[in-house]
């Protein structure tokens, strides 16, 4: 019997169009990482795209809830990766104690070390889950900490680093903002700010209570000069938008800042007390880019330009955005996305 070509290439030419057809993504879990159960999740249009793992802010503060409303429409170019770190969001709520007590801040300290290890494992998974060979980070303020300590460690797993508002050293960061803040104030007459800066004195401070009022007025002042996020991005999405999601955001970002600035009475030393990179990031072998907001206190232009001049990498470039603060706006993340579509080539 002769063999029918007609309906064999019938068959393959099916087969083909079934494999071309995207592939959607859309997984919500606990992954065990660094010995713990921590949230993650993989959201894209066609699951077959590039790989950008966010890393988020705070320490502490996470994104997961806001992701769809800040990065939903990268979704048909990439696969968005968010992730809810040891001690933030659902992670924090699922290795916690019902009640947030100070035996939980002495015996349960992070450090900047075992976050990283966290991070790089995390690819690793990501890498193996996905079949991908590598993947780009994107990291914001805490999170540019990360970042850069990841791809610097192991730079085989990634493809390019895109930090937000970079974070340099401790206490040059806190340092600086303070004595931004301090002259903004002074300009303006603003007689309470300049009151409660005085009483506070010049960081670092042994306590995070301190830090977070310098942090208070930095942000009103980034408020004043910048371009806000559009409201919808304060917003947590439906599934998120409960009393166990809100009180494990809220206690992990106590908790998590605690950690980041110290406490001595507790004694728990500051987390950011580790980053110098001045002296211990200086050659990357992946392209570095830089998004930074021109109004940005907290992380400076004035701290992390010159740290950047200083780097080597095999392609790096600074982009500085007028009306932007710390973090996000929209201003930011049409930077990152147009940087992400130049690296992978998409139209």
């Amino acid at each position: 019997m002769k063999p029918n070509f007609s309906i064999l290439l019938f068959l393959f030419l099916g087969v083909v169009s079934v494999l071309a057809q995207p592939r959607p993504i859309n997984e919500e879990n606990f992954v065990e990482i660094g010995g713990i159960e921590q949230w993650v999740t993989i959201k894209g249009d066609d699951v077959s795209k590039p790989v950008v793992l966010l890393i988020h802010g705070g320490p502490g503060n996470a994104i997961s809830p806001y992701a769809e409303a800040i990065y939903g429409t990268w979704e048909k170019d990439f696969v968005l990766v968010n992730w809810d770190q040891r001690g933030a969001g659902r992670t924090y709520g699922r290795n916690s104690p019902a009640k947030l007590t100070e035996d939980f801040y002495i015996e349960n300290p992070i450090t900047v070390a075992e976050m990283t290890a966290d991070g790089i494992e995390l690819t690793k998974y990501l890498i193996k889950h996905l079949q991908k060979q590598k993947i780009t980070i994107i990291g914001t303020s805490w999170g540019s900490i990360l970042g850069i300590s990841m791809v610097s460690k192991q730079p085989e797993l990634y493809d390019a680093y895109i930090a937000n508002s970079q974070y340099v050293g401790y206490p040059d960061n806190l340092i600086n903002a303070y004595q931004i803040v301090s002259k903004m104030a002074k300009n303006a007459e603003d007689t309470e700010a300049i009151s409660a800066l005085q009483t506070l004195g010049k960081p670092p401070y042994s306590s995070a209570k301190n830090s977070g009022q310098l942090l208070r007025i930095i942000k009103k002042y980034e408020r004043k000069n910048s371009v806000p996020a559009p409201d919808e991005w304060s917003k947590p999405a439906p599934q998120y938008d409960n009393d166990i999601d809100s009180k494990n955001r809220y206690d992990g970002d106590d908790y998590s800042f605690i950690n980041a600035m110290g406490h001595e009475i507790l004694g728990i030393k500051p987390m950011l007390a580790e980053i110098d990179l001045n002296h211990n990031n200086l050659e990357f072998k992946i392209p570095v880019y830089f998004v930074q907001g021109k109004e940005d206190i907290v992380t400076s232009k004035e701290i992390n330009k010159p740290y950047f001049d200083k780097i080597k990498a095999p392609e790096k470039e600074y982009f500085l955005l007028p009306g932007a603060g710390h973090g996000q706006n929209q201003a930011v993340v049409d930077k990152q996305y147009e940087l992400l579509k130049r690296i992978y080539h998409v139209e």
